[in-house]
C-alpha cells in the first residue's frame, strides 16, 4: 500500500471518530440538533388560527359597552373594526363611533384625530357634519379660564365657525352658533384682563391694543361695553381726545343704559368734553352695520 492511500485512509478514519466522537457525548450533540425545533416531538402542538367575528358582532359589542360607560373598551372594538374589514361601511361607522367614544370617555386628542380622520375619509357623507361637531365640542370643553393660553379657545371657534359655513343646514348649527358664542366672549374676556394689566401700568398703547381687539373682533360679546369704557380711559391718558370722544359716543349710541357708558361720560365731562363720534375714526367703522348684543339680526 502506498503511503497516499495509508494516508487517506487514516484521513478518514479519524473524521469518522470526530463525528461518532461528537455524537458520543451521551447522544447530546445529536440530540441538540433536534431540539431545535421544540414542535418536533410534540405532536399535540397545532397553531391557533383566530377567526374574525362578524363586524356587525363587534359593532355591537362596542354600542354596549357605550351604553355601560366603558368608553375605553369601545373605542377598542370601534377601531377594531377598520383593521378587519377595511374599506367598508362598517369601517366608516367604527371610526365615526371612535371618535363618539373618545369624546364621551374625556378623551379630547383621540376625539379630535378620529374625527380628523373621518372628514379626510369620507367627507361627503351624511355623518360628516357630526365628526366636525364631535371634534368642535372636543376643543370647545377644554376651553381654560381667562387666567390661562386660550389656544383651545381659538381652535374651537374655528371648528366651530367652520361646521356652520359646511353643513350650515345640519342640526348642530344651532348649538355651534351658541358655542362660538361663548368661546368668542372667552377670547374677548381674556384681551379685557390683559388690556386692565396694562392700563394699571399706563402702557396706554399696549392697552389700546388690547381693548381694539374686543371691539374689532368680539362686538357681539358682553365685553365690548367695557372695552369702549377703557379706550376712552387710555385715549384720554395719551391726550388723543376726538378717539376717546368717539369711544364714548359709540358706547353712548349702541348700549345708553350701561353704567360703562355713565362712567365714560363722567370722564370725560370732568376733562371738559362731551361725548362726539368722528365717523372717520376705527371705532366708527368697526360698528357700522354690526349688530350688537341684544340686537335682532332680522
Amino acid at each position: 500500500m502506498s503511503f497516499a492511500k495509508a494516508y487517506s485512509g487514516m484521513k478518514s478514519a479519524a473524521a469518522r471518530a470526530l463525528i461518532l466522537g461528537i455524537c458520543g457525548l451521551g447522544l447530546a450533540g445529536c440530540d441538540t440538533l433536534s431540539s431545535l425545533n421544540p414542535f418536533e416531538k410534540d405532536t399535540s402542538y397545532k397553531p391557533e388560527v383566530v377567526a374574525n367575528l362578524p363586524a356587525e358582532e363587534i359593532y355591537n359589542d362596542g354600542l354596549a359597552r357605550v351604553q355601560k360607560g366603558d368608553f375605553d373598551g369601545a373605542v377598542t372594538k370601534f377601531s377594531s373594526l377598520d383593521k378587519q374589514y377595511p374599506y367598508t361601511d362598517w369601517a366608516r361607522k367604527g371610526l365615526i363611533m371612535e371618535a363618539y367614544a373618545n369624546y364621551e370617555g374625556g378623551f379630547y386628542d383621540e376625539a379630535i384625530t378620529a374625527s380628523r380622520r373621518y372628514l379626510q375619509s369620507y367627507p361627503n357623507t351624511t355623518d360628516a357634519a357630526y365628526a366636525q361637531y364631535i371634534m368642535a365640542s372636543a376643543y370647545y370643553d377644554q376651553i381654560p379660564d381667562i387666567t390661562r393660553d386660550q389656544e383651545k379657545s381659538e381652535r374651537a371657534i374655528l371648528a366651530l365657525q367652520e361646521l356652520v359655513q359646511r353643513y350650515p343646514s345640519s342640526e348642530y348649527v344651532s348649538d355651534a352658533r351658541k358655542k362660538i358664542q361663548v368661546a368668542s366672549d372667552q377670547l374677548a374676556g381674556k384681551e379685557l384682563e390683559v388690556g386692565r394689566f396694562y392700563l394699571q401700568k399706563r402702557n396706554y398703547a399696549g392697552a389700546i391694543n388690547r381693548f381694539r381687539q374686543v371691539v374689532s373682533r368680539y362686538q357681539t360679546t358682553r365685553h365690548v361695553e367695557e372695552a369702549l369704557e377703557r379706550l376712552t380711559e387710555a385715549y384720554m391718558a395719551m391726550g388723543i381726545v376726538g378717539e376717546a370722544q368717539t369711544a364714548a359716543a359709540v358706547l353712548g349710541h349702541n348700549f345708553p343704559d350701561s353704567p360703562w357708558y355713565k362712567d365714560a361720560h363722567a370722564l370725560l365731562t370732568k376733562g371738559g368734553v362731551e361725548p362726539r363720534e368722528d365717523s372717520q375714526s376705527w371705532i366708527s367703522k368697526a360698528f357700522r352695520g354690526v349688530p350688537q348684543v341684544g340686537q335682532r339680526t332680522g
